[in-house]
């Protein structure tokens, strides 16, 4: 019989349909051809993207040009621009401002046919302490309040270009559902007196049925109320609320996991098309007690149509305990 399960931070149902019930090959997943086309992240190709703003270098190469490992630069297309003022306005009953913030782009690697998931923990971890520096920098403009660190991979998964990369937005205001998240957090702290999310950490340790894999640091899971098939969950094991102030051995432990987690993802749908979000503290205000940074990694399996749009409700076809036995029998060689 279906289940309906009800997510504990933000209220959300979804339902379980273990009628549908789908394993990792009932999943069609085809990998999409490589582009033998241009391509303005490769290594060459600096001249064709704005002026970087950070990037991790083989020693004696100048910026914008050949010899980088990670490199971000300005989105040449942006959905928001760092120029101007916010100038808020009203009309009437509507509200608006000017579309200012930044959008960046972290170039993973610049060769082209590698997956995130491909690279070394070495190189992983720099990707990710590029995801860190951008932050604190751009945490220093005051028209800021968040700054979400997302990537696209394939194009069901709506990425425009096929060379590797995440992407960052930072924004004048704090996204619908991270203020979803902050406040079933402090409903949750009012009543307990704890973070739901440490709470989660714990109970999903000691029942030990949705929890993949697992570090010194970190814990990756499939959420009780999983919206999608093989959605996973990476939380640091430790009240931490703000991703930014992640230490380097935090870091490091982060791409081992994230990394494991993708291959095993990639070994057990076909190299699937999925979206992954860091969701931090906004930069702004204090919800420290009850706010608990982590990554959702959520692959591209199934589609949102006129049933989830109409109720806000999910159908998830595989159950999250059984993606979780899946996922715990394939087995990874993990690479520096």
């Amino acid at each position: 019989m279906p289940e309906l399960r009800k997510d504990p931070i933000i209220g959300r149902w979804v339902i379980i349909s273990t009628e549908r019930g789908k394993r990792p090959t009932d999943f069609s997943s085809v990998p999409p051809a490589r582009s033998t086309g241009f391509c303005p992240f490769c290594a060459g190709n600096e001249s064709k993207t704005p002026p970087e703003v950070f990037a991790f270098r083989e020693p004696g190469t100048k910026p914008n040009e050949p010899g980088w490992r990670v490199r971000v630069v300005p989105n040449k297309f942006p959905a928001l621009q760092i120029e101007g003022d916010l100038n808020r306005q009203g009309e009437g009953i509507y509200d608006k401002m000017n579309g200012i913030g930044a959008h960046e782009v972290i170039i993973e690697t610049p060769e082209h046919d590698k997956k995130l998931s491909d690279l070394g923990e070495e190189h992983i971890t720099e990707v990710i302490l590029a995801w860190q520096q951008r932050i604190l920098d751009l945490k220093k403009d005051e028209r800021f309040k968040y700054i979400v660190v997302f990537k696209n991979h394939g194009e069901a998964a709506g990425a425009s270009l096929e060379h590797t990369h995440t992407q960052l937005v930072a924004m004048p205001i704090i996204p619908k559902r991270v203020v979803e998240e902050i406040e079933g957090g402090r409903r949750y702290y009012d009543f307990k007196e704890r973070c739901v999310y440490c709470d989660i950490v714990t109970q999903e340790i000691a029942d030990d049925v949705r929890v993949v894999t697992a570090n010194e640091t970190f814990l990756a899971i499939e959420p009780f109320a999983a919206r999608f098939p093989f959605e996973t969950w990476i939380l640091p094991k430790k009240h931490k609320s703000a991703f930014e102030e992640s230490q380097k051995q935090e870091i490091i432990h982060l791409a081992r996991i994230l990394k494991e987690i993708l291959m095993k993802l990639d070994a057990a749908l076909n190299n699937p098309p999925y979206n992954f979000i860091l969701h931090t503290l906004p930069l702004r205000g204090d919800n420290r007690s009850w706010y608990h940074w982590h990554i959702e990694i959520m692959p591209k399996l199934t589609k949102v149509a006129g049933f989830e749009w109409g109720s806000g409700f999910y159908i998830n076809p595989t159950a999250p305990e059984e993606a979780t036995k899946y996922l715990r029998e394939i087995s990874i060689a993990l690479k520096k």
